[in-house]
């Protein structure tokens, strides 16, 4: 059993930053629209809050949980967007003020979780491990949104080696969201951390099919937050290229992808043919790997509004 605390640590520093990116926005900036269709800057800070009030109803209250479950059921239309639409609808304090009482909420929750605990969720049951890491995903995603909104820069960290994590475990749920067999072999995934120093690797190191790049552009590319054509990843084998097609961290359908950006497109190599080295970045110092989670998070498609189809595409 691994120890949660590093990723609950990271999942709280993840938001102090994305916290500070927001807290002195004017009135103008929280009303600027995002890459998600219909979404302000508010209503992503507000969609955060509404599932962080979520995952804090699985850890403290089950029977509650269970009802918000049966009422996404009976309206899987609206149910999420109502949730971010009433908290969009908040002064920008108010609505900072509930996004961080929930969040704070949440943080003790998951770090007074006893021991091997695992809580329900809209899909199997998480850890406290697994159910920090989701919500850091998220938290990321959506802050990059609101980044983008801004023109503003989040410089990427060693946390996302949670993301890169998330991203390689959901491999076969991908292809099986799309009615696809999984490759029957593991691929080799070696990531070039953000300051450059490291290289973070999944799977058999002498696996012939295998994804190399920046690990910042392998987390945009499984949170859907980029076109593949604008990242410098690489696929060397035809199942691990059909994957940079269909990757994705997040439960619920893919939605429509980002329009590429203009940059080269991506590159697939013979199997067996050597990397290219990838350019160093910047990042805070990398901190432990989470407990593998058990399933993506249970969540619809990011890039689009929000939506409810069943309990599995909940909160985006």
């Amino acid at each position: 059993m691994s120890d949660p605390m590093p990723v609950i640590d990271d999942l709280r520093a993840e938001s102090e930053d994305l916290d500070a990116l927001v807290s002195r926005l004017s009135p103008r900036q929280w009303a600027l629209a995002t890459p998600a269709p219909r979404w302000t800057v508010a209503h992503q800070i507000a969609h955060l809050a509404w599932t962080d009030r979520a995952a804090l109803l699985a850890v403290t209250d089950a029977d509650g949980f269970r009802v918000l479950t049966e009422r996404a059921l009976a309206a899987p239309g609206a149910f999420v967007d109502e949730g971010a639409e009433e908290d969009a609808a908040r002064p920008p304090a108010e609505l900072l003020a509930v996004w961080r009482e929930g969040r704070t909420a949440l943080d003790k929750a998951l770090r007074g979780a006893a021991p091997g605990a695992r809580f329900p969720w809209y899909g199997p049951p998480m850890s406290a491990a697994s159910l920090a890491t989701a919500r850091l995903m998220e938290t990321w995603a959506h802050g990059r949104d609101v980044a983008d909104a801004l023109g503003a820069v989040r410089p990427p960290t060693a946390r996302l080696r949670h993301v890169a994590h998330l991203g390689v475990r959901t491999r076969d749920y991908a292809f099986g969201l799309r009615g696809l067999t999984p490759p029957a072999d593991a691929f080799r995934v070696e990531l070039t951390a953000p300051d450059g120093g490291d290289v973070w690797t999944y799977g058999p190191e002498d696996a012939p099919q295998r994804v190399t790049g920046p690990a910042l552009d392998f987390c945009l590319l499984v949170t859907r937050r980029a076109h593949r054509a604008d990242l410098a990843l690489r696929a060397h084998g035809p199942d691990a290229d059909r994957w940079l097609d269909l990757a994705q961290a997040f439960a619920g359908p893919p939605g429509p992808d980002r329009a590429p950006q203009g940059a080269a497109p991506e590159t697939t190599l013979p199997q067996g043919a050597a990397p290219e080295t990838t350019p160093p970045q910047e990042a805070a110092p990398e901190r432990a790997t989470p407990e593998a989670p058990e399933a993506p998070e249970a969540t619809p498609p990011q890039e689009a509004a929000p939506r409810k189809a069943t309990p599995e595409e909940t909160a985006r």
